[in-house]
């Protein structure tokens, strides 16, 4: 009889931000393992993210019934890339709507298998109620987040004490993180800020985050050697294992990256690239769903212009108009400003998307000026969630970083914008460090990612570990099974 083929069921929040690094963690699973992989998202987000996937994969894709004008949403909204910022918290709402199919596809898994569970459900942060259903099934579970684990512990802290709360100060600790930085109340998103414990936010979160404890663990997309502070703190809270497995988006392959309408082909940002010498490129984007206000935007045009540097800028339209839209250069933009840029070939102004982790590869990008998603940061503007304290720990523990802006509100100076990177990119003592210390990490990253006859990064044996971790409690049911038979 032929061995059963073990299957991994994989579940991101809709968010082009969490289903990405999703799909790379899956064709990594699939490249390092002979397992089965069931990738589940809604219909819009299935069909518009099926080209991510290269052709000679056995992924599995599954679509789950899900109608956003059932929930108060626009119709056709499945992903915070097309939602307004003001409506993320009703698709994070709508996404609990979920439960009932996604419990019935892993029980149709059980059948197809007669019997047999899946080995494993890795589901988002935001599908806390995953580790529940998983428990109530007998299947392992492991949540994975694309944050960095400090970034992630800081937000997890916030949401669960709302600690600005009690204090009268602009300045406060986390009460059960003694660890990280003290917080500035200019560190703190809106949503959390505004938090008194009845607002929808923490509603949700009060539900989402103790859920965490039903899961076997956390995988986080990070390296265990730069950022122990914060899977310590997921080890100590949560008392269940967190495994670094990062940075998983070095594994994926480039196909099918240009899941966005617009933006510019692969051939054209690397013929453009060509032409630039050896670590002269600032690479400027705030990620798939920030923007920044008019206002930011006319001084971070003022301030790319000022500072005679070569760079990429992926724009989209600012705070107040749909994201989606068409950019009006002349409106938002310095006066004459497209034209200079575009006569020059000093800075390449990208409309919506860019093929990021190939521009992030070239040797002719020196810098990246982001709002600290987490992957590669030397220009810090962070914008929302655990942003804020990526950025901190990138700046103040990894020293990889410098922050030149905080939010979407914060009043931006031109002149500002320039010294942060002139500091980075001229030869600096600051700089050459910030840029010997950035190799370091490189290294790191590609020494935790290394799997070769005779060695294992830590990140390869950190997915190892949890792969075994769910062997071991599919072995205790299939025993339980027995024994009960």
């Amino acid at each position: 009889m032929a061995q059963r083929k073990e299957n991994v069921v994989m579940f991101p929040f809709m968010g082009t931000g969490h289903i990405i690094p999703f799909i790379a963690l899956a064709l990594r699973i699939e490249q390092e393992t002979n397992y089965s992989i069931t990738f589940v998202n809604t219909p819009i987000n299935i069909q518009k993210f099926r080209s991510s996937i290269p052709p000679n994969s056995s992924i599995r894709l599954v679509e789950l019934p899900f109608t956003s004008s059932d929930h108060g949403l626009p119709p056709n909204i499945e992903n915070t890339d097309s939602t307004p910022y003001h409506l993320v918290i009703r698709l994070l709402e709508a996404s609990n709507s979920l439960k009932p199919s996604f419990k019935k596809l892993i029980e149709d898994l059980i059948k197809e298998q007669h019997g047999h569970q899946p080995l494993c459900i890795i589901a988002d942060i935001f599908f806390g109620w995953t580790a529940s259903l998983a428990k109530e099934l007998n299947v392992f579970h492991g949540i994975f987040t694309v944050s960095s684990a400090y970034g992630l512990a800081c937000y997890y802290s916030l949401w669960m004490n709302l600690p600005h709360r009690k204090v009268n100060s602009n300045e406060f600790s986390l009460p059960d993180f003694p660890e990280a930085s003290r917080v500035h109340i200019t560190q703190l998103v809106t949503n959390i800020l505004e938090a008194d414990g009845t607002d929808a936010w923490s509603v949700f979160q009060k539900e989402n985050l103790p859920e965490w404890v039903n899961s076997g663990g956390i995988l986080v997309n990070t390296v265990e050697q730069f950022d122990h502070i914060g899977l310590s703190y997921f080890r100590r809270k949560l008392g269940r294992p967190a495994w670094a497995v990062g940075s998983v988006l070095l594994s994926m392959d480039s196909r099918g990256r240009a899941v966005k309408g617009g933006g510019i082909s692969l051939e054209l940002c690397i013929e453009w690239l060509n032409t630039k010498t050896l670590s002269s490129v600032l690479y400027v984007s705030f990620g798939s769903m920030n923007t920044i206000s008019a206002s930011q935007m006319m001084q971070l045009a003022m301030g790319l212009e000022a500072s005679a540097k070569n760079f990429i800028w992926v724009l989209r339209p600012p705070i107040g108009f749909d994201i989606n839209s068409e950019f009006r250069a002349k409106e938002w933009l310095p006066v004459g400003f497209e034209e200079r840029i575009k006569n020059s070939r000093r800075g390449l102004l990208v409309y919506n998307w860019a093929p990021q982790v190939e521009i992030l590869s070239h040797k002719s990008v020196a810098a990246f000026l982001t709002h600290g998603g987490w992957n590669s940061v030397l220009i810090g503007w962070p914008m929302a969630a655990e942003q804020f304290f990526s950025i901190n720990l990138l700046e103040e523990k990894v020293g990889v970083c410098v922050e030149v802006a905080r939010g979407k509100s914060c009043e931006v100076r031109y002149e500002d914008i320039v010294a942060k990177i002139e500091l980075v990119m001229n030869e600096t003592e600051t700089g050459k460090e910030m840029k010997s210390k950035a190799r370091q990490v490189m290294e790191m990253i590609k020494n935790a990612t290394k799997d070769e006859e005779g060695f294992k990064g830590s990140s390869v044996e950190a997915l190892d570990d949890f792969f075994s971790a769910a062997m071991s409690m599919r072995e205790r049911t299939e025993r339980g099974k027995n024994i009960a038979a």
